[in-house]
């Protein structure tokens, strides 16, 4: 993780829950039997951790309440709480690319790797047994991250 994600609490928080999806994520992909469902739940429940942090390291000033309902929201509803913290990023970026020309190319690859991202999310639910959708969701995942550190710079 690049040093300029540490600058104040609330970006080590966001660059340190990175890292708690790796390790979530690899507990899951080597987990086997019962215990995979709730390897699965922590992958998710630590991504939507990770789009809280964000939120947070972008803006200090969303409603004290909202980031309280999510964080209470986290184990039994993650993927509502990812959901709404990844639209609020994506509104964030949007404010910042349409006043820094610069942010603009990553704001339109985050955009797609949201948009595509969410589509493989779901179709890895619907279709588990298809190849390559999990590694597809990854990708589009990992871009996703690439670009939205460009608001953290």
């Amino acid at each position: 993780m690049c040093q300029f994600c540490r600058k104040t609490l609330n970006t080590t928080l966001y660059a340190n829950s990175l890292i708690g999806v790796g390790v979530a994520s690899s507990l899951y992909h080597t987990s086997r039997g019962e215990i995979r469902k709730y390897m699965r739940w922590a992958d998710y429940t630590m991504i939507a951790t990770t789009t809280l942090c964000l939120t947070r390291a972008l803006r200090d000033e969303h409603p004290r309440l909202l980031m309280a309902a999510s964080t209470l929201l986290l184990p039994f509803q993650p993927l509502m709480v990812t959901a709404l913290h990844t639209g609020m990023m994506e509104v964030s970026f949007a404010k910042r690319a349409s006043t820094e020309p610069e942010l603009k190319t990553a704001h339109n690859l985050h955009r797609m790797s949201s948009l595509l991202g969410g589509a493989l999310f779901i179709a890895d639910d619907v279709f588990p047994q298809t190849p390559y959708i999990h590694a597809a969701w990854h990708l589009a995942a990992a871009l996703g991250v690439c670009t939205c550190n460009k608001l953290l710079e």
